[in-house]
């Protein structure tokens, strides 16, 4: 069994497995570097899926409203002010309808 080399305790986990176990600061910062791994993909990926669903509003005319989708899209060229206005495909309609499930399985922040 491995252990810490500051605590002696047994390390668990993620840790255990890891060719690179520190002491002190170093390891303490490990530690939590792989604990957030999870949380950090999670939002990585409710990062792409908005992003995502957006790209397909900004190609069909959408004018945003959030400082954030501004930001990141503009609004130039927009047409329409109303999303349900926002002419969208079968194809379109269904691929933001599975990027939607996919954020609340994912709990994404709206």
């Amino acid at each position: 069994m491995r252990r810490c080399i500051s605590s002696g305790l047994p390390l668990r986990g993620a840790l255990a497995g890891s060719a690179v176990v520190g002491s002190g600061l170093v390891g303490s910062v490990l530690a939590i570097l792989l604990a957030a791994g999870p949380a950090q993909a999670q939002s990585e990926r409710c990062a792409d899926l908005w992003t995502s669903r957006n790209e397909i509003y900004k190609a069909r005319g959408y004018c945003f409203r959030t400082q954030r989708a501004i930001d990141a899209f503009g609004n130039a060229g927009c047409q329409y002010d109303a999303i349900e206005d926002v002419p969208l495909s079968a194809n379109d309609r269904r691929t933001v309808a599975d990027i939607v499930r996919q954020e609340r399985e994912l709990r994404c922040p709206r």
